[in-house]
């Protein structure tokens, strides 16, 4: 739609197309009749993607009967994230993603967006975060405690059981039997590969009975089934249920009050179906991307030995002759929060982001017609030589502020940006810092000789055919202090000159922090 003037929806103000530029839209080769572009895109999903700025700032994708502009430039990239009334979320990625999730915080519209991330936000405040790390650490140490040097390990499927056990602890404030966790572990991977497949396809195909698109649903019922047991259960207990469910609870019975004063998540109501997809959202995004961006992390220290040595050397210094992290630790893990930086960089779960035009806008002087899909990708940015010199390599020193020049503003978008930012980066970043750190502590790690790694984009960038070898590490002498967790003085962020971080340390013991892709959310 247009705005009732008749007129073009221009951005304006902090929102506006970066001045004293032209920005270039073109259309990618090899283009068939009909199918456009998917024949490529479903080839090589991030072949493509690498392709695309030699297109132009703006690429044309047609896929099928449908368009799709794919964003190149990061300066557009920032525009488009901080107006996400004119790009609201939608696009094949996000109708996928709805079809399980909800309209929780992930997949909400603009005009629910606000409202919804205000009331979730205390369950994120930085307070909390110190709690959090202790529920994480415990589990950490007693899955990482329990492997065995020698064997082979899946980092992909320890990191998920391990990322479900931190966010079920930290969300319902118990666990759950090992049964449910593993159940929904295996449905949560069913569902995720079945949306990368199904963004791609004609929402009739989707709806056909189909092998896939039968094991697709019925996982995608019993994920929600099974949280809906388990927030029912808390619930039912009257205490001790998590910081995040206690405030879902809590909105929901201002909403709609039970006879029992507690919402019945089981219940039709619209805000008993609002509590379970806020917990799908969170249950998908705390446990799927950490876990993925963890075993990609293995992946490459095991690929690159000389920086595992040097973790190994950071961990044992910082530990002291201890064998798990703790929150006080955070702010002297530099080099494992630059690990964690530069492994979102080569391989960031959210691979493709997609917004939908809420109206006709002109955009980087191109106009873009109200209902146009608009899509940025972080693989996309953080793979273009341009920004990032040496782009396939892994250098975690890039984002050392002592040594490396910093990259460009916006260059790095893993956790998105705008007001549409994760909402959970701090958590996220805490608990990689404290598996990293405590994974090192007890062992090392090497690649499976024969084995091929590759890039799955599904619903997230998976490693496909990881497999490591186990071997336990010496336990490090102490050198004499203090066997208790350090505690650290607050240290401030050195910034570039425009102010963004460069130093993965940053205040009151918070974790390594990324750059900062765009302003706070």
């Amino acid at each position: 739609m247009s705005n009732t003037n008749g007129k073009t929806h221009e951005p304006i103000g902090a929102h506006a197309t970066p001045p004293g530029r032209t920005f270039t839209m073109g259309d990618p080769p090899q283009a068939w009749p009909l199918a456009g572009h998917l024949l490529r895109l479903v080839r090589d999903p991030l072949a493509f993607l690498r392709s695309l700025p030699a297109c132009g700032d703006l690429a044309r994708v047609r896929l099928g009967p449908w368009q799709v502009i794919v964003v190149c430039d990061p300066a557009l990239t920032r525009q488009l994230l901080l107006d996400d009334q004119t790009f609201d979320k939608g696009g094949p990625l996000v109708d996928r993603a709805r079809e399980f999730m909800g309209n929780g915080l992930a997949t909400c519209p603009h005009r629910d967006h606000r409202r919804q991330r205000r009331q979730l936000q205390p369950a994120f405040h930085p307070a909390r975060q110190s709690g959090h790390a202790r529920v994480m650490a415990d589990h950490i140490t007693a899955i990482v405690g329990a492997w065995q040097g020698g064997e082979e390990l899946d980092p992909v499927t320890e990191m998920h059981t391990l990322t479900a056990r931190v966010l079920v602890a930290t969300m319902f404030g118990t666990a759950l039997p090992a049964t449910t966790v593993n159940r929904l572990i295996d449905d949560l991977t069913t569902v995720m590969n079945g949306l990368g497949r199904r963004m791609l396809m004609p929402p009739l195909v989707n709806k056909l009975p189909l092998p896939g698109n039968r094991r697709f649903e019925r996982a995608r019922q019993r994920l929600r089934h099974t949280l809906t047991q388990a927030i029912a259960a808390s619930v039912s207990a009257g205490t001790g249920y998590g910081d995040l469910l206690s405030i879902l609870v809590r909105l929901a019975d201002s909403a709609t009050p039970s006879p029992q004063g507690l919402p019945g998540p089981t219940d039709a109501s619209p805000d008993a179906e609002g509590l379970i997809d806020q917990i799908v959202s969170f249950f998908v995004a705390g446990v799927e991307t950490v876990a993925t961006t963890l075993a990609w992390a293995l992946h490459l220290l095991a690929n690159h030995p000389d920086v595992l040595a040097r973790l190994h050397t950071e961990v044992d210094t910082v530990l002291d002759g201890r064998t798990a992290a703790a929150f006080d630790d955070l702010p002297r893990l530099k080099l494992t929060g630059r690990i964690l930086t530069e492994t979102l960089r080569l391989y960031p779960p959210a691979w493709m982001l997609t917004r939908t035009t809420a109206m006709d806008t002109d955009f980087a002087g191109h106009h873009i017609p109200a209902g146009t899909t608009v899509a940025i990708s972080p693989y996309l940015l953080h793979h273009r030589a341009d920004l990032f010199p040496n782009a396939e390599v892994f250098d975690p020193d890039r984002w050392d502020p002592q040594t490396a020049t910093p990259p460009p503003r916006d260059a790095w978008v893993a956790f998105g940006g705008g007001a549409r930012k994760c909402i959970g980066v701090t958590f996220a970043m805490t608990q990689g810092t404290l598996v990293l750190a405590t994974i090192a502590a007890h062992w090392n790690f090497r690649p499976i000789p024969g084995r091929t790694v590759s890039a799955a984009p599904r619903g997230t960038l998976t490693p496909r055919g990881l497999r490591l070898h186990l071997s336990a590490r010496p336990s490090p002498p102490a050198s004499g202090a203090d066997m208790t967790a350090p505690t650290a003085a607050p240290s401030s962020a050195p910034t570039t000159a425009g102010g963004q971080p460069t130093s993965p340390v940053s205040l009151n013991a918070s974790p390594p922090s990324p750059p900062r892709d765009t302003e706070p959310g």
